[in-house]
């Protein structure tokens, strides 16, 4: 499994990192621009990520931003919802507003509330069909 970690704290993407280092490669970028290049070197390099955990609130473009914008470059290239990438949005914000609007306006996967645990992850990763 491929994944980014999109988060601008470094212990945060740290933790990230070690959890899911057992399932696959990871990396990590620290703001939605960043993240943004990242996801499309890897849709042209025809390697695509798995799943990216997206924090919230991160410099340069949101988390919700980056996530409408990674939809717009997959649906450029015409990907079918089976080949979309899987998104577990994270923030430490747990009203159902933010929730709701992670899930539905940023289409997003998931969403899980920090501080994040390893199991809260493994579940999210069988829910989503990564790992079994």
């Amino acid at each position: 499994m491929k994944s980014l970690i999109v988060e601008d704290d470094q212990i945060s993407s740290q933790v990230l990192e070690k959890m899911i280092s057992r399932y696959g490669s990871s990396d990590v970028a620290a703001d939605g621009q960043k993240a943004l290049d990242l996801f499309r070197q890897a849709l042209e390099s025809g390697r695509p990520y798995d799943l990216v955990f997206m924090d919230i609130m991160i410099p340069e473009i949101d988390g919700l931003q980056t996530v409408l914008a990674m939809r717009q470059l997959e649906t450029s290239r015409a990907l079918s919802l089976s080949q979309r990438v899987k998104v577990i949005m994270t923030s430490a914000l747990d009203d159902p507003r933010t929730i709701m609007k992670a899930l539905y306006e940023s289409d997003a996967s998931s969403y899980l509330v920090k501080p994040i645990r390893m199991q809260a992850v493994e579940a999210e990763l069988r829910a989503l069909k990564l790992v079994s």
